[in-house]
């Protein structure tokens, strides 16, 4: 049997899955861990400075393809691959920001969508490269607050100036020197990027873990219904469950018609419950009051995001008013199923609440409108996808904006009157819930 990956795609996920096979047993083993668990590192620069080549220096692969030819990356290049001992990053591989021509301004719109996710940058320079395009670059990303290396490349066709080396350390940056084509100072370069990245990208928080004591039980409601991959759980449940069990709780599964005889057969309530969001209402009133309950939407809103600002901005539908402008943002690009929860649910339920028919726009994956001051509210799907920064950044640029925001699971609870109740496992939140409230 070969040794040659094979190479599969995720129908949720919208990455990869490598599986290769122990020759001797003859069993396969898949590596994978989703986009959103891993540290974002993006490598930027002009073209032609060789990003592509210290990608590929990098990974030890040839991932992205290197010419001589300006221009040559379009799209950014994604390589996923684990780096000890920082465990599973993505590499992103950005387009020159100073492409020109219609397409150049595309790529250059792709690119800077990637300052949005990068938990770490790469700015590639040569040696006598450093002029005001690097100097808006290095501004963009210390204003993003993404800590960034500079990274000398091409040191054995040319010594970096002096002049250079002055103005980088006055900024208090000490450049890695490389040269991606002979490999000279990559493995210094790997010493950087593991010092420099970031802890909480790193270590990320727990979803749910933090919330059960040792050894106790969680029930997740999970129902099956037509969005739901067949033979499989999607993501957020899967990440919960194992967020759970990493934190030595027990765990229980049920369908949310089973949960009522479920909970009967239990000698001691659960210390938690867990609805998919769309079987909000029905789990709510089969949950005894003493338990605490919540939906996966709202455990991924802190998670991934700010859930005290997400707390805030689902507070303010009840400013909504029939035709106001709502934005509906889903990370994934998954093909909305029959009643989809955000074409056709939401919609549906604010419309109810609201008393009157809004008008939504839909965007999905990492599109998003240039102008969102005319949404009276944008509601983001949970994030499960991407990683924390590239929520977090979303949200800042909500707030610079003035426009409130929250997510799926905090706006269907807040529609359907059990908001209070769906906060209950975040004392924080409930707190600055109960404050507002009272104002």
């Amino acid at each position: 049997m070969s040794d040659e990956p094979l190479l599969l795609a995720n129908i949720t996920a919208g990455d990869y899955t490598f599986i290769t096979f122990d020759n001797e047993s003859g069993v396969s083993v898949m590596e994978k861990t989703n986009k959103g668990m891993r540290l974002h590192i993006a490598i930027f620069g002009r073209r032609n400075v060789g990003k592509s080549s210290v990608l590929n220096s990098l990974v030890g692969q040839s991932v992205s393809i290197v010419s001589d030819q300006a221009g040559t990356t379009t799209d950014p290049v994604e390589k996923a691959m684990e780096m000890l001992p920082l465990g599973p990053v993505l590499f992103i591989d950005t387009a020159g920001t100073d492409d020109t021509g219609d397409l150049g301004r595309l790529r250059i719109r792709k690119t800077m969508s990637v300052f949005e996710r990068a938990d770490l940058a790469l700015l590639i320079i040569e040696g006598r490269g450093w002029g005001s395009y690097e100097e808006e670059l290095y501004a963009e990303l210390k204003q993003r607050a993404v800590p960034a290396l500079i990274v000398i490349n091409k040191v054995d066709e040319v010594t970096p100036e002096p002049d250079v080396m002055e103005i980088l350390r006055s900024k208090g940056e000490e450049p890695v020197l490389i040269s991606a084509l002979t490999g000279q100072g990559i493995d210094e370069l790997r010493e950087h990027i593991i010092k420099a990245a970031p802890e909480e990208a790193v270590n990320l928080q727990s979803i749910i873990g933090d919330l059960l004591p040792s050894g106790e039980l969680v029930v997740l409601v999970v129902p099956i219904d037509l969005e739901a991959p067949r033979g499989r759980l999607i993501l957020p449940q899967v990440q919960t469950i194992r967020d759970a069990l990493d934190n030595d709780a027990c765990v229980m599964v049920v369908k949310e018609r089973d949960f009522p005889s479920a909970l009967n057969r239990l000698k001691t309530p659960p210390a938690l419950v867990v609805t998919d969001s769309q079987a909000f209402l029905k789990v709510a009133s089969d949950t005894p009051m003493e338990v605490p309950m919540t939906s996966f939407s709202i455990l991924f809103a802190r998670f991934k995001g700010d859930l005290t600002e997400m707390v805030r901005g689902a507070m303010t539908i009840d400013e909504l008013q029939p035709g106001d402008k709502v934005l509906i943002c889903e990370a994934c690009t998954h093909h909305p199923i029959g009643d989809d929860i955000g074409r056709a649910k939401i919609p549906r339920w604010l419309a109810r609440y609201v008393g009157g028919k809004l008008h939504f726009d839909h965007f999905q994956g990492q599109d998003f409108p240039e102008n969102i001051r005319d949404y009276k509210l944008i509601i983001h799907c949970g994030a499960c996808m991407w990683n924390r920064k590239a929520m977090l950044s979303r949200i800042v640029r909500a707030r610079q904006y003035g426009v409130p925001i929250t997510n799926y699971g905090l706006t269907i609870a807040y529609s359907l009157g059990i908001f209070e109740r769906a906060l209950q496992p975040f004392p924080q939140a409930l707190k600055v819930y109960k404050a507002e409230r009272a104002e």
